[in-house]
């Protein structure tokens, strides 16, 4: 009897401690005999999988593929990864569906294995337990959905210009470009993690003639360009369903050594549909995460029905030498465009200051709460256009800098401010911001004197851009739920004090702010019977023009 022999070659994508996706191939090798179908790993840790003949008519007649169908024992206790991978590996390469066995719990230790996702896969109601303790690679997904077209760099781009409307390149189809200047450095972080910034950055979505999709348009001018790349899209939707996932924590070193154990999505045109990540065995110190959905380097993104787990918070020594709370996320979605989470929890309070803020974000445009109830929206290094509605936001409300649109609407934010613009990056951001039938309540109704857009500009740092408020901030029928606050309060600000030191017109501004044009208010009322007052810093927005109903 001839054995035919398939060697499949699989990319997967190793994370760095930066966020970098690397190429790290892996070589699985299919069999197809007349024996049983197996799972093994040679000498040099290589996945080796045979498919029995009758197993191969089964599975293509059934159009899937099950874990126990690969030997997984789904028991809780025996390490399942290597039957997961395989069966991912096997519909991969013959596009079945993959679906968890019902009722199972797969234990997921901490080898070095990322199961590859390129076929819709149901989770269904199978629980995993992904073991934090000891990990050989801290860095390697547990799962990637990945896309199998490959990158590549389109020629006779030598500049692109802001707002630019096409670009001159031959593409196979719609495409996600990325773009980078080494030699211009944009958000030069500023304070107890301050940094030397990052290379200029842009990213946005192009059809096959070139033509730049206007919703998410080009934010950055590049004289030159040391970097582009080119990924073509899928044009099918692919689906993840389902999923009772809980991390056992890790117990490392509290530092920045971000663990990275999680679903990274790598593709564009995802949805993923009533997961749920939970987060057991935080102790007094561990290292933080980047995120148990972590998407990047994609487009139209959509979570949706799905429950997740804000992480304890630890501290370290920053970049200043001075202790700092670390960011730790569940959610992490870095140079992605088009991402939606529609009806998300999380599994703790979300005003419980014990656990950080469950989203951190950069270089991304067109993010979207919608019916979600989580304890921050974030947006690091940009974002540009972001919408928030029918939706509750905890502690740490609403952070952001960036440019385009920001609307929040029929939504409850309990943060320190309604809109907090991050000091750090220079709390920039170029463009508007409507505020419609919202209520804030400060600090969570803990006493506090409230402002509805916070944050600081001293005028001495430079963040490698020009720094700007809102141009105009629209507020429509808004409620501020200040009946707890200090005895000298005088009412809620527009604005809080972003420079105390700005009180008269000697003081000079080396990296000079462009300050809000005007702000228009309809039906803005408070539970303290206080009036609406524009800043504990009047000096500084006298030239903002205030409109009112």
């Amino acid at each position: 009897m001839k054995y035919t022999l398939l060697f499949f070659f699989l990319s997967t994508f190793v994370i760095s401690a930066q966020g970098q996706a690397q190429n790290a191939p892996e070589r699985v090798v299919i069999t197809s005999k007349k024996e049983k179908t197996r799972v093994h790993t040679n000498a040099n840790g290589e996945l080796q999988v045979n498919v029995s003949p009758k197993d191969v008519h089964k599975f293509k007649a059934a159009g899937m593929v099950r874990y126990s169908d690969f030997g997984a024992r789904g028991n809780g206790k025996t390490d399942d990864i290597d039957a997961i991978a395989a069966a991912h590996v096997f519909a991969n390469q013959n596009k079945l569906l993959v679906k968890a066995d019902e009722g199972a719990t797969y234990y997921i230790g901490g080898k070095e294995r990322t199961v590859v996702i390129r076929t819709d896969t149901d989770f269904g109601t199978a629980v995993f337990i992904i073991d934090d303790t000891e990990v050989q690679n801290r860095n390697a997904p547990v799962f990637m959905v990945s896309s199998g077209l490959q990158p590549f760099t389109p020629g006779s781009i030598a500049s692109l210009k802001r707002d630019q409307e096409k670009i001159n390149a031959t593409l196979p189809g719609p495409c996600l470009i990325t773009v980078t200047n080494a030699h211009v450095k944009r958000y030069i972080r500023y304070g107890l993690n301050q940094n030397n910034g990052s290379p200029q950055t842009d990213i946005f979505v192009v059809d096959k003639n070139g033509r730049v999709d206007r919703d998410a348009p080009i934010i950055w001018d590049f004289d030159q360009i040391t970097g582009i790349t080119a990924l073509p899209m899928d044009g099918k939707t692919l689906y993840i369903t389902g999923g009772r996932f809980t991390t056992i924590a890790n117990k490392a070193e509290s530092k920045y050594t971000y663990y990275s154990r999680n679903i990274a999505i790598r593709r564009s045109n995802v949805v993923v549909d009533g997961f749920e990540h939970r987060v057991t065995g935080e102790g007094d110190h561990g290292a933080p995460y980047s995120g148990f959905i972590n998407i990047s380097d994609c487009a139209y993104v959509t979570v949706k029905n799905t429950v997740l787990t804000g992480h304890k918070t630890y501290s370290t020594i920053g970049a200043a030498g001075k202790p700092v709370s670390m960011g730790t996320y569940d959610i992490s979605v870095n140079r992605a465009l088009n991402v939606s989470f529609v009806n998300c929890s999380q599994t703790n309070d979300i005003n419980d200051r014990t656990y950080w803020g469950i989203l951190g974000s950069n270089y991304c445009k067109n993010l979207l709460y919608d019916k979600c109830t989580l304890s921050r929206f974030d947006a690091h290094m940009g974002v540009a256009n972001a919408t928030i509605r029918n939706s509750t936001l905890g502690h740490m409300g609403i952070n952001a800098i960036g440019s385009g649109i920001f609307t929040v609407e029929n939504s409850t934010i309990n943060g320190r401010t309604l809109i907090n613009l991050r000091s750090d990056y220079g709390s920039t951001w170029q463009g508007e911001f409507f505020i419609r039938n919202c209520v804030f309540v400060p600090q969570g109704g803990k006493p506090a004197s409230a402002a509805l857009i916070g944050g600081s500009y001293s005028g001495e740092h430079d963040f490698g851009y020009t720094c700007y408020m809102p141009e105009r901030i629209t507020i429509e029928n808004l409620r501020i739920n200040d009946s707890s606050h200090p005895e000298d309060y005088q009412g809620p600000a527009i604005f809080s004090n972003f420079n105390p030191q700005m009180t008269d017109d000697f003081y000079h501004e080396q990296f000079p702010y462009v300050k809000t044009r005007e702000v228009v208010l309809k039906n803005v009322t408070t539970a303290s019977g206080r009036a609406l007052r524009v800043s504990d810093n009047p000096f500084m927005f006298k030239d903002v023009k205030i409109i009112t109903d």
